[in-house]
């Protein structure tokens, strides 16, 4: 086997092929890949735009994959696209057990989203479709039965405009994927607000740089319509010199050094959220279904608030906890459905898509001005 340098494709290629027998979604010509893996809960572990020496664009953690222990709360093995289900807290969440304190030593992610493997269903060389039948229990005590089914396929260069309205043209590097994500409920009885629901929850991670930084165009307007513009402050508020609003965009310094998050509900976001880091001159832009009319469900560790008023988009930033310790460093763009307010049989359907370009600045522009109006060079100069 050819050795690869660590931080290439071809490195965390052969690294994850120990591992797993991974299912490999690519291009014609093989520059643009996806590794899927079915035994690490159908996450997409990372890509490339520029074949097995390009640089590996997804996050992995070494030191979760290698480690013969497993985690209590969540192993934390990376992947640039991976499903999860909320909510994570509240009067619905499905990671604390019922009357329990909404604290991090009673926090448990459920196995089947956390450790145990999924089934592959079909798959090529452009697609593959896995599921996987779970059963979580939430913290009213009802036991949620239901069935995951998850495709994720590579997007041509054709897709790629169609999908964003953009050429990118030939001086850039891309590699893009969608994934379209259902559940479908098992259980004998409704979904209800009575009986707790769940939701779709997507979280993309990528490695921190120095000067990356997470963009989130929103819908301007009156606060009493749409809402604030964002909740900022899930882990405390977030320092002023890291998170910016301009012009009807918000940008978050994306660095590993200080842990906090942001969300955004259904009626601000506009569907879409990407992060810019000039050091490899990497432009990722994630794309989401939103519905301005859905119910969006609170994940935060608090039993008490309205369990039905949440966020569509969240964008996360790792940093030191208190103890200095440090799971990552990575940051997350993330999105979420409506509330599965599902009725035996019925099926909820989430899609969410991931793009990366690679190239020279005066290349990328027309990408971030037409997405969301600025340039890089006015990106660069946010912070």
């Amino acid at each position: 086997m050819k050795s690869y340098e660590k931080g290439t494709f071809g490195y965390d290629l052969e690294y994850l092929s120990v591992k797993d027998s991974l299912v490999i979604l690519s291009s014609d010509d093989k520059l643009s890949q996806v590794i899927v893996s079915p035994k690490y809960q159908a996450k997409v572990f990372t890509s490339t735009a520029a074949g097995e020496a390009g640089k590996s664009l997804g996050y992995l953690n070494y030191n979760a994959l290698d480690s013969k222990e497993t985690n209590e709360h969540m192993n934390g093995y990376g992947g640039e696209n991976r499903l999860w289900l909320g909510p994570e807290g509240g009067r619905y969440s499905i990671f604390f057990k019922p009357g329990s304190e909404q604290v991090y030593e009673n926090w448990h992610t459920p196995k089947p989203i956390d450790t145990e493997p999924w089934e592959v269903v079909t798959s090529n060389r452009q697609s593959v479709v896995l599921k996987k039948d779970m059963e979580v229990a939430n913290y009213l005590g009802n036991k949620m039965h239901l069935n995951v089914d998850r495709k994720i396929s590579m997007l041509s260069p054709a897709d790629i405009q169609a999908t964003l309205g953009i050429n990118p043209g030939n001086k850039i590097q891309s590699v893009a994927y969608a994934t379209q994500n259902k559940i479908t409920n098992l259980n004998d009885y409704a979904w209800t607000k009575e009986t707790g629901t769940i939701c779709i929850w997507m979280l993309d991670m990528f490695n921190t740089a120095p000067h990356s930084l997470t963009i989130v165009p929103f819908k301007t307007g009156d606060e009493k319509e749409l809402g604030k513009i964002a909740t900022t402050d899930y882990f405390g508020e977030i320092p002023a010199e890291r998170l910016k609003i301009k012009d009807g965009v918000l940008f978050l310094k994306t660095d590993g050094k200080c842990r906090n998050k942001l969300g955004m509900n259904a009626m601000r976001t506009k569907a879409i959220a990407g992060n810019y880091d000039p050091d490899s001159k990497r432009l990722t832009i994630t794309t989401f279904d939103t519905d301005k009319n859905g119910i969006y469900l609170n994940q935060e560790w608090n039993p008490d608030k309205n369990p039905l008023i949440g966020d569509a988009l969240n964008a996360y930033n790792d940093g030191p906890l208190e103890d200095g310790s440090i799971m990552g460093p990575f940051l997350e763009v993330e999105s979420a459905s409506p509330a599965a307010f599902l009725n035996p049989g019925e099926t909820l359907q989430h899609n969410h898509n991931v793009f990366h370009f690679v190239g020279e600045e005066t290349d990328l522009t027309p990408i971030t001005e037409a997405l969301f109006g600025v340039s890089i060079e006015e990106i660069k100069r946010v912070f």
